[in-house]
């Protein structure tokens, strides 16, 4: 079936009142900056309370469904015949070419369900339901009609065209990116955090990021796994600045001067502060972790209480009531759990303690990090100069 346009479903972009028109309209921008790159031309418009994209030339309706899905705001992707008026008679022909094509399999329920949006047509939905029911009828007498349970719900809205669909492929759902502030991501090679990304952008949030690399304890392709999981979040969230920071030394002189099972905090309070650091100069509104409380020893409420307590910004954490199996299947939906399991070490799990503290005093770990007073400063001040940032899409 060839479809000329896709009718696009959102869900509480609707109930914004006067500022509604803000969320339509970013929208709009998502789906035309999804559609982009894609073969065929593509038109993303607003009309009548309603979001379509109109498609023209040679294109492929699968991808086109495959980006529209990675689209936060959509709720429902309804491909659509659209043809001209040309009288009832006409409308009757298409519709039943529709049924024929789409449906081969002809032992099913349905039902018609008509929308006059243009009150001058000569028929009312009412009319144009019944009228329509009867054609499908006379040309496939194996099908029946159901009006409460159907399982085809055929779709015909009348507007300056007609629009003849029967399909929702659902969405993503959540807000248009970009409505909500933007936040910074410590992202990392594991699982977690690439799914904390994407469920914070699912709510309008744009997304920049920092990544601790830890040469020569980490490779080149830990760097790279890191690189690709942005990669694989951008598909949902539109191009992430990710910011690479060599926290090599930085983490050595943790490790020298500092209480062997407090490591772990210690450098988490580090990343914390050079994660907001950049969030700050990008005009962020927060941080945001992939931490679960009780998953590891620096996920304890005791810990989280502790890396909270160096920054100034918010810190998000969407996955905080998440179990890992939870996590599990968020990453396999969305692309993301091959690349994260791949046997790359970053650079936590290098430096871990045998016996780390779960439940750190904040006094004591203030004590420890006093040792480093005098070289800390001017190694925060090169691991932030020496900072690699790239644009990924």
């Amino acid at each position: 079936m060839k479809y000329q346009t896709y009718l696009i479903k959102y869900g509480e972009i609707g109930i914004k009142g006067k500022n509604r028109y803000l969320f339509e309209d970013a929208l709009v921008r998502q789906i035309r900056a999804a559609l982009s790159r894609l073969e065929g031309k593509f038109h993303a418009y607003k009309a009548q309370g309603r979001v379509y994209v109109d498609c023209e030339g040679s294109y492929d309706c699968d991808e086109v469904t495959e980006a529209l899905k990675r689209v936060f705001g959509i709720v429902g992707i309804c491909p659509v015949v659209r043809r001209e008026d040309r009288g009832f008679e006409e409308l009757k022909k298409d519709v039943v070419a529709y049924m024929d094509e789409v449906y081969p399999d002809k032992k099913i329920t349905f039902k018609v369900d008509a929308r006059r949006a243009r009150k001058t047509y000569p028929k009312t939905s009412m009319e144009i339901n019944c009228d329509l029911g009867e054609a499908i009828l006379e040309a496939f007498p194996e099908i029946r009609v159901d009006v409460h349970h159907p399982d085809v719900m055929l779709h015909v809205e009348v507007r300056e065209d007609i629009y003849i669909y029967s399909e929702i492929i659902p969405g993503p759902g959540g807000m248009p990116v970009g409505t909500s502030g933007k936040a910074m991501l410590l992202l990392s090679g594991g699982i977690d955090s690439p799914v904390a990304g994407y469920m914070t952008a699912k709510r309008g949030v744009e997304l920049e990021a920092t990544y601790f690399h830890a040469p020569p304890y980490t490779s080149e392709r830990a760097k790279q796994k890191v690189v690709d999981l942005a990669k694989l979040v951008a598909r949902y969230s539109g191009p992430v600045k990710l910011h690479i920071v060599n926290f090599t030394d930085i983490q050595l002189a943790i490790y020298e001067d500092c209480p062997h099972d407090e490591l772990t905090i210690i450098m988490r309070r580090y990343m914390m502060r050079i994660a907001e650091h950049f969030a700050k100069e990008s005009g962020c509104l927060g941080l945001i972790t992939g931490e679960s409380i009780g998953q590891v020893a620096s996920q304890t409420m005791q810990s989280l209480m502790a890396t909270n307590e160096v920054c100034t910004l918010p810190v998000y954490r969407p996955l905080i009531g998440f179990d890992k199996q939870q996590i599990v299947e968020v990453s396999e939906r969305i692309g993301t759990y091959e690349t994260s399991i791949l046997p790359y070490e970053d650079c936590c799990t290098i430096f871990v303690a045998k016996h780390p503290v779960t439940k750190p005093d904040v006094e004591k770990i203030r004590k420890s990090e006093t040792k480093l007073e005098g070289k800390i400063e001017e190694l925060f001040r090169q691991a932030v100069e020496t900072a690699e940032t790239v644009t990924v899409e």
